[in-house]
């Protein structure tokens, strides 16, 4: 594996960066090593361990991002679960105008929600009370997203106690 983790000043988590990357950022004396593999990087002057995480010398501020608008959030924020019925499944879930596009409803995060094909085909072209029809649960904004994108199943287990936030579910994400 040759992910590093890269940790702001503060030890907060900032990105996932090549091993090639981290170990440019410590020879130049912008960052340390936190955490370092088993495995040793040498030459014939120097010797230090593969690093897993860095730390960052200086603090980097990072603006805050809004979540983007897709079908996928919106997927990932109802948890692949229908807001009418509550079934749950990965790949058979569309997304649902509440308010149809044709009677002007807008494409935003309180107007779209994850619907299974019977329920949006039972819907139609109409508003949920029209269709006799109750929401789970209110849709709204997700206040949160992570600056790191990590696969499933790669993530190094020293890494753990610095993703602290990314094991968190999807509704404490909204909430925040």
């Amino acid at each position: 594996m040759s992910e590093v983790l890269v940790l702001n000043f503060t030890y907060e988590a900032l990105n996932v960066t090549s091993f090639q990357r981290a170990v440019k950022l410590i020879f130049s004396g912008k960052a340390e090593l936190v955490h370092g593999r088993e495995r040793v990087i040498s030459s014939p002057t120097f010797e230090m361990r593969m690093p897993s995480i860095i730390r960052m010398l200086y603090y980097i501020r990072r603006p805050i991002q809004r979540v983007a608008l897709t079908k996928k959030n919106i997927l990932i924020r109802d948890d692949h679960t229908c807001q009418y019925c509550g079934l749950h499944g990965d790949k058979l879930m569309t997304v649902d105008h509440i308010v149809p596009k044709s009677k002007g409803g807008p494409s935003t995060w309180e107007n779209l929600v994850c619907a299974c094909m019977r329920c949006n085909n039972r819907k139609n072209n109409r508003a949920p009370g029209d269709a006799n029809m109750v929401l789970v649960r209110k849709p709204r904004q997700p206040k949160y997203i992570p600056w790191i994108q990590i696969k499933r199943n790669t993530l190094p287990g020293e890494w753990c106690k610095f993703l602290f936030l990314y094991n968190v579910s999807i509704e404490e994400r909204i909430e925040a």
